[in-house]
């Protein structure tokens, strides 16, 4: 596959953050393997000479495009975890992923779970860049379930590795569902039965 880059010093005929953005919508709505190049730069409005010069492929590309989306994802669960409480702060991290999942701004679901979970053997980097992705948000929830068992806000011999375990496998399962046409409405009333079932301080 080319990797050819631009003449130095020729100015490109377009924004790459905008074009960027278009392609994390097209491998959001299509996936990794069903975003062709074709798709991608329809979505994009460059032409494949363009697409390969500014990101060098279409996998350097995704790698671009998911950086970009994971660490705004990122940002936002840190700041759902920063609530005074262990309770709190699981309750906002929730809220604000149903929230997200079902925003009309962009396809219904998530990146990290429809962009690849399920790639062909030749493209098992994709499924295992997401996955990192996933674990690093994981490990956010983590550290901040650990830090409220030092301070004595979770129930004594609770596991804030197991906790933090349970509350990214109902948002990724709300992930699923939001991708399949589930409204922001039931995303918050599975999270009122998933915090009636924790055992945490309010």
């Amino acid at each position: 596959m080319s990797t050819e880059t631009p003449a130095v010093g020729r100015p490109r005929a377009f924004d790459e953050e905008t074009v960027l953005d278009r392609a994390t919508e097209a491998f959001w709505r299509h996936g990794y393997e069903g975003a062709s190049l074709s798709v991608l730069t329809s979505a994009m409005g460059i032409n494949r000479p363009s697409l390969y010069a500014a990101f060098g492929s279409k996998e350097q590309l995704f790698q671009r495009a998911f950086a970009r989306y994971h660490d705004t994802q990122v940002a936002n669960a840190r700041a759902a975890l920063g609530q005074p409480t262990a309770y709190a702060s699981i309750e906002a991290f929730l809220r604000a992923s149903a929230d997200g999942l079902t925003d009309r701004d962009h396809p219904a679901g998530c990146l990290s779970i429809q962009g690849g979970l399920a790639c062909s053997p030749e493209n098992a980097r994709i499924s295992e860049i997401l996955a990192a992705g996933r674990a690093a948000t994981e490990a956010a929830v983590e550290e901040r379930l650990s830090r409220a068992a030092k301070e004595g806000d979770l129930p004594d011999g609770m596991d804030p590795g197991a906790l933090a375990r349970f509350v990214m496998a109902l948002s990724e399962g709300h992930a699923v569902h939001a991708a399949s046409g589930a409204s922001r409405e039931d995303l918050h009333a599975s999270v009122d039965i998933a915090l009636r079932a924790l055992a945490l301080r309010q």
